[in-house]
């Protein structure tokens, strides 16, 4: 889960004409009446002299300034004209977005001529505004009325983070008499959005409902028994019709029920039977919260219990992403014959890449089952207390004690976790749970899975659909782009319309910007209703070409490919780097890597970069190689793998692989990443120690793909870390289990000779 809405909102192209700073002194904290005739009198002089060479941009800001400076009637035209120029290109998108502000500048502009308040007012807009709408465009209007007081979680309007962050900007302003146009546009917008979802929040709920209650069908609370007694709950949204159905299916752990109606609501919206099914423990079923453990089991019960429903046609297609995208492979396993098609999004995959990857395991996985198992609810408190988990992690950190002694040093039960580090191998306990060997060989129904190479699940993804045989006439898709784990579920706008920036430093390419939620439907009526095949689907791995703005399509991911670029690890340095080099070397040499296990002076460390696209990169710890500049463009397509031949002083250690493209003008961008337990590298299942003191070959293949076309004059970037930090479990070596290890076993320092014949291949297409 990620924290990710905020930055959306405020997100603002900067007007391409200079303008004078405006008058503008920030009023004392928490007087909201002064802020409101403050913001007033600054959008109304910003409305005086603003201009803006980009249409839509203008008539987007233009709005937003006449409703925070009171111009009702003018506001509701220009949204009138940003719909009008918007709609052509985006339906239905573009006709429900900024309804709700619309709404709301007419109830104002009501209550100003006198006669009602504004709740009232309020109402009687809404229902004039949304009754006309046909089903699909209501339900994207619907969702822009969910709002919680925290946790801006997908779907969620978080009240909440835009205070915080309406505040930051008037920080900002503090003892400042006047303010750049730039930065009046983008507070202005702040308040517009903030101020208006505080206005209307108190009654737009219940007319969404009322709204509901005339198109669908809705029934909360379902239980459904399951053959080892316990209870799943169901939540259904389905059309006013009399025909069977088919039923699409979101099977999740994230009882959140605004969330989750809005699925609900816009399968029913296109024709379907919309159903959210709770695992066990949550909403209405009184068992204990038990997540991954029986979700196969318990989510095919579901389906089964489905075709039998009156209203259901006997088909039913899953969705969703991150744990939802597990609970669709985890019901193949269980092959329910009502089960016709899945499209798991960003779907990570238990003992794979949860919570360990590579047999590493990752700290942050330690919080997330008190979030999801700690009630029938969720813990959105507990979770996004970060301060906390980060002075925990750091606290293990500096003490070094086992890892295993996490539970203890936080001074919390955390069984499930505790169970979960009992398992470092991937072992019958993770096998259980989803698909294993020649199982994923049964699986015959049509599957879209979307990820993206910055989704931190794109390793789960990826591993789930490589299982998969490519056997002829099977429909098995791969759809990935530059996407995090947001936008390879969502798609790359918010849920108010507004450009996904998740990317930090980079812009995506036009034609990867995308709808996930859009290509859902395309895909079931695919499946389900004989409709056209969406046209991204032209091959079993469809793929954007990150800087060649066009999609690429392959039979295979190692299709992606027709020809590898071998890399040596020189030892000649080039700055403060070695030397990538194509040539094989003449003769053996080493690159020496030596830690100190027992350091704990980085424990306070800021790591620089971190962007996406950035100036710098983070090499602590690590060996920076450096390839020459390309001489030409070159298309990196694929997986990269190596062949790393290595001396070292302990049984085992765990390391990490990062790759960038260095670009001319000195901008590192971030392409892939591998991390791993050596010891495992070559089987997840079984740990095979290292010999000390003998060379041996870690062979491997990455996780995670990226296409890429580097410009003429980049160059390839290496980074190789030795992993000793609080984020992750800490391998000291000694060859017992790791997370029963101690700063007591790290008795000698690490030491890595990397032998100049290793290799790190990487796929490009020429």
């Amino acid at each position: 889960m990620v924290k990710w809405l905020v930055a959306l909102y405020l997100v603002l192209s900067a007007p391409a004409l200079a303008a004078p700073a405006f008058p503008f002194t920030a009023p004392p904290a928490g007087n909201r009446a002064a802020l409101a005739q403050a913001i007033s009198r600054l959008a109304a002089d910003v409305i005086s002299t603003y201009r803006e060479p980009d249409h839509e941009i203008y008539l987007d800001n233009l709005f937003r300034l006449q409703m925070a400076a009171g111009q009702y009637d003018k506001a509701i035209q220009t949204i009138d004209d940003l719909r009008a120029l918007r709609y052509p290109l985006d339906p239905p998108q573009g006709k429900a977005r900024d309804v709700q502000y619309e709404i709301l500048a007419r109830a104002e502009a009501r209550r100003e001529r006198g006669g009602s308040s504004l709740s009232d007012a309020f109402g009687i807009e809404f229902r004039a505004l949304v009754r006309p709408l046909d089903n699909v465009t209501a339900a994207l209007v619907a969702r822009l009325f969910n709002g919680e007081e925290t946790g801006g979680l997908s779907l969620i309007i978080d009240q909440t983070a835009l205070r915080k962050d309406l505040a930051r900007l008037l920080k900002r302003q503090a003892a400042k008499k006047t303010i750049s146009l730039a930065d009046a546009l983008t507070l202005i917008r702040a308040w517009q959005i903030e101020d208006s979802y505080r206005t209307f929040m108190p009654f737009a709920p219940p007319l969404v409902s009322e709204d509901d209650a005339r198109r669908y069908i809705v029934e909360k609370n379902i239980q459904v028994p399951t053959s080892d007694g316990a209870i799943v709950c169901a939540q259904i949204v389905r059309p006013r019709v009399t025909e069977r159905l088919p039923t699409l299916l979101e099977f999740t752990v994230y009882a959140d029920a605004p969330t989750t109606m809005s699925e609900e609501r816009r399968s029913a919206s296109h024709g379907y039977v919309g159903i959210t099914g709770f695992t066990r423990g949550k909403m209405c079923s009184p068992d204990d919260p038990a997540p991954l453990e029986h979700d196969g089991a318990d989510a095919a019960t579901l389906i089964d219990w489905i075709a039998k429903q009156p209203w259901s046609d006997g088909r039913v297609g899953m969705f969703g992403g991150s744990y939802d995208g597990f609970t669709q492979w985890a019901a193949t396993k269980h092959l329910p014959h009502a089960l016709k098609a899945i499209m798991p999004s960003v779907a990570t995959a238990p003992g794979i890449d949860m919570p360990m990857e590579g047999n590493v395991d990752l700290s942050f996985n330690f919080y997330w089952p008190l979030y999801v198992a700690s009630n029938h609810g969720l813990d959105g408190a507990a979770f996004e207390d970060t301060a906390r988990w980060d002075r925990l992690f750091h606290d293990w950190y500096v003490g070094g004690r086992a890892y295993r002694d996490l539970s203890a040093v936080a001074h919390v039960a955390n069984p499930i976790w505790d169970r979960w580090i009992s398992h470092p191998d991937y072992d019958a306990y993770w096998q259980a749970m989803i698909p294993y060997g020649r199982e994923f060989s049964h699986i015959d129904i049509p599957v879209l899975a979307t990820t993206g190479y910055y989704d931190g699940a794109q390793f789960g993804a990826l591993y789930y659909f490589g299982q998969l045989p490519a056997a002829p006439g099977d429909e098995h898709y791969l759809v990935i782009g530059p996407y995090t784990h947001i936008s390879g579920q969502r798609g790359t706008v918010d849920v108010l319309g507004d450009a996904l920036r998740d990317l930090p430093g980079y812009e995506r390419d036009p034609v990867a910007k995308i709808d996930m939620g859009a290509l859902r439907y395309q895909w079931f009526d695919y499946v389900f209703r004989d409709g056209p095949k969406p046209a991204i689907l032209r091959d079993r791995v469809n793929y954007e070409v990150m800087g060649a703005n066009a999609w690429g399509h392959a039979p295979s991911i190692a299709a992606m490919s027709n020809h590898a670029l071998q890399f040596h690890l020189d030892p000649e340095k080039s700055g403060n780097a070695y030397l990538l080099t194509e040539a094989p070397p003449a003769h053996d040499t080493t690159i020496d890597q030596k830690i100190d296990l027992t350091d704990r002076s980085d424990a306070n460390r800021v790591a620089p970069g971190g962007a996406t696209l950035d100036s710098t990169i983070d090499t602590w710890l690590s060996l920076e190689f450096v390839s020459r500049p390309f001489d030409k463009p070159m298309e990196f397509s694929g997986l990269f793998s190596g062949a790393l031949r290595v001396v070292t002083n302990k049984k085992d250690f765990d390391f990490a692989i990062q790759l960038y493209e260095l670009t001319p003008d000195h901008k590192y961008l971030q392409l892939s990443w591998y991390i791993a337990r050596a010891s495992y590298i070559a089987d997840r299942s079984h740990r095979h120690l290292l010999e000390p003191g003998v060379p041996q070959q870690l062979t491997f293949r990455a996780g995670r793909l990226i296409s890429r076309k580097f410009e003429r004059g980049s160059r390839l970037v290496v980074v190789i870390a030795a992993l000793r930090q609080p984020s992750t479990e800490i391998n000291y070596g000694t060859g017992k289990d790791a997370s029963r290890e101690t700063i007591a076993d790290a008795k000698t320092p690490l030491d890595i000779r990397w032998l100049n014949s290793s290799v790190i291949s990487i796929p490009v297409r020429e």
